[in-house]
């Protein structure tokens, strides 16, 4: 669809705060923004368009520019909710402590799966040892075609491997609360540790922060960072059916006795039979399966909802 009228000032959303947007223009130049109407939503990673509003000396974005790479979360009721956009990188980041929940970073990996979004995982504070059963999900994760590193913000370890991984790319940092995302910013792009207060302002004229904003890397590429979590259910909407984005499983479902197999109970399942066989890793079979049931129960509740 084209804009509803020419675009004058293409730009780039850093921060997104319900209608209350920090943009940074072709020229570098920063400025705040508000999105012209409620029924545009725009979020961290945008690409738009905008007009001067010479009544409040400030941006008003009017069209959004076609997205790609699009990271989205289900919510309680089983709707999509946009995480950010133009994604070309996932970064899944995990540490000793808090101890590491693997089926989160399955998750985002399907989700960056069935966006078609490249996928990473960085095992951050290796200064605090790396326990075995950690090294063995790495090693199985990284047989899959996902890039494993070894990271410490805090030693300054293994950053310039990550500095590789990232460069050229439009990256977000996921995972669990704690495990240092916020320090491997830091290490990366050390102006990222100046205050971010003040930076928008609410739609009632407060200035507020907000905990996801984009930083541009400094040898190229840009680097968002997001709120850790304690859960993450991709949008079901979204998942490539049937194997729900997991690699493993799409590349067996094709031997499998029935096309429409969920890799549950049915008869004659090569994924099962897999599994059994040790050809395929159990844990994360077992995932699939968590991931397939919230599927299930979420698609429920969106058929549920009152129209």
């Amino acid at each position: 669809m084209s804009p509803p009228f020419p675009p004058q000032l293409p730009a780039r959303v850093i921060i997104a705060h319900g209608r209350a947007l920090r943009v940074r223009r072709d020229d570098g130049s920063e400025c705040v923004a508000h999105a012209a109407r409620r029924d545009l939503q725009v979020v961290c990673g945008d690409r738009v368009y905008c007009e001067l509003d010479s009544r409040h000396d400030e941006l008003r974005v009017v069209a959004l520019a076609p997205r790609t790479g699009v990271l989205y979360r289900s919510n309680a009721r089983g709707g999509s909710e946009l995480i950010a956009a133009n994604l070309t990188l996932l970064v899944a980041v995990l540490a000793p402590l808090p101890v590491p929940d693997f089926y989160i970073v399955d998750r985002y990996l399907c989700a960056a799966q069935s966006a078609g979004i490249d996928a990473c995982i960085v095992f951050n504070k290796t200064e605090l040892g790396t326990a075995a059963a950690d090294l063995g999900e790495l090693t199985a994760l990284a047989a899959l075609g996902y890039p494993c590193l070894q990271a410490s913000a805090e030693a300054l370890l293994g950053l310039d491997a990550l500095r590789t991984q990232l460069a050229g790319h439009t990256a977000v940092l996921v995972g669990q609360s704690g495990v240092g995302k916020s320090s491997l910013l830091r290490a990366l792009i050390p102006a990222s540790d100046a205050a971010v207060g003040a930076l928008i302002r609410d739609d009632e004229g407060r200035h507020t922060t907000t905990t996801t904003r984009l930083y541009q890397l400094p040898g190229g590429g840009a680097l968002i960072d997001s709120p850790g979590v304690r859960d993450f259910a991709p949008a079901i909407e979204h998942l490539l059916a049937p194997a729900l984005g997991f690699l493993e499983i799409a590349a067996r479902s094709a031997q499998c006795r029935f096309a429409d197999c969920r890799h549950l109970r049915e008869p004659q399942c090569a994924v099962r039979q897999a599994v059994e066989d040790g050809l395929l890793g159990a844990r994360r079979y077992e995932s699939y399966r968590r991931l397939r049931r919230l599927y299930e129960d979420l698609s429920a509740r969106r058929t549920q909802r009152p129209r």
